[in-house]
């Protein structure tokens, strides 16, 4: 994050290189760092390629025009947060407003005043500082799919159907583990087992939006969708498997008590989105298939197999992923037997 007092890393893109040179060094000798790009093509591959904290950007240029890096960058995912001041010779209403619309974060004519240019640097710098902070904020109370969908769409309740996979996982015998414990004893688990889990989750496209004592619901497929969420989740399910034994060995040489878990994997349709109130809510998904991947987790208990998937979720896996067939289930509330499948 940056903040006015300290150097911020910016990018010039003028094709003259008189303007490039001269605003160059205004900006230098404001304690900046400073790249420059001769046209609009060169300067999109600089910024998708680095890291920048603003642009100042030229409108008439060869290869491409500033329109038209505008445009491309408020459709790029990763580049439309960065501040954008246009700069152009042409003192017309029509270009401004264009700018403006375009999503640019202010407009300077030329030539420009080094104490107008300091003052909009600074002002732009600031918003992005506030932006950052917010965005670390969300990240801290929601996954970063959650937060830059928050970010980017806005909050507003209610959801959509979705295609997608939700996975549930639970630590087996927790009350007892804690009662034979302090209470930090079992934070310090919790917040270590946690990390580990979040990183299998989210290293798979997944996304953690329920924590309810040593559970946790995780969904693959939303809020943003993606084809292969079924093969995600099971990965992500195996991949937690082999995270806790890295963690019971190291609570093993402290002589610390092992942990085991059950975690049940559902693949469907449901309804995703945000549930709550205006001032209170979280993103989640609700419906028959995550009611369904909760009963599958319980019944890991009854098969004595740590993971446990139902049919359509079989379906999306690759051969290299092996299972066996436990047979069909009936759970609480469905009125037809599940087929579940054991991933060994």
């Amino acid at each position: 994050m940056v903040s006015p007092s300290e150097p911020a890393h910016l990018l010039v893109v003028d094709d003259n290189k008189i303007n490039r040179m001269l605003l160059s060094r205004s900006l230098e000798l404001q304690g900046h760092l400073v790249e420059t790009a001769e046209n609009g093509k060169e300067g999109l591959e600089k910024l998708r390629s680095g890291i920048f904290d603003l642009v100042l950007l030229d409108i008439e240029m060869p290869e491409m025009d500033g329109f038209e890096v505008l445009e491309a960058c408020l459709n790029d995912v990763e580049l439309r947060q960065l501040p954008i001041i246009m700069t152009s010779a042409m003192d017309e209403l029509d270009a401004v407003v264009k700018c403006v619309e375009l999503g640019a974060e202010d407009y300077l004519t030329k030539p420009i005043n080094p104490v107008l240019l300091r003052a909009r640097i600074n002002a732009s710098l600031e918003k992005k500082r506030l932006r950052d902070e917010q965005r670390k904020l969300f990240r801290t109370f929601a996954t970063k799919e959650v937060a830059e969908e928050l970010l980017r769409t806005g909050f507003s309740l209610g959801g959509k159907q979705v295609n997608a996979s939700v996975l549930f996982a639970d630590i087996r015998s927790f009350t007892t583990i804690a009662e034979s414990q302090e209470p930090a004893e079992s934070i310090e688990l919790l917040n270590e087992y946690f990390s580990l889990m979040f990183d299998a989750i989210t290293n798979n496209g997944g996304t953690v939006n329920q924590l309810v004592g040593d559970g946790l619901m995780a969904v693959f497929g939303a809020p943003i969708f993606f084809d292969s969420h079924r093969e995600k989740a099971v990965r992500a399910a195996l991949e937690m498997l082999e995270q806790l034994k890295v963690f019971n060995q190291g609570r093993s040489h402290q002589g610390k008590s092992q942990i085991r878990i059950g975690i049940g994997i559902a693949s469907g349709t449901m309804v995703a989105g945000y549930t709550g109130t205006q001032s209170r809510a979280i993103y989640t998904c609700i419906g028959d298939t995550v009611n369904l991947a909760f009963r599958i987790e319980e019944y890991t208990k009854e098969a004595l197999h740590p993971l446990l998937i139902d049919n359509y979720t079989r379906q999306g896996l690759p051969e290299n992923i092996a299972v066996e067939e436990l047979g069909k289930v009936f759970f609480k509330g469905k009125n037809h037997a599940i087929k579940i499948f054991a991933v060994v």
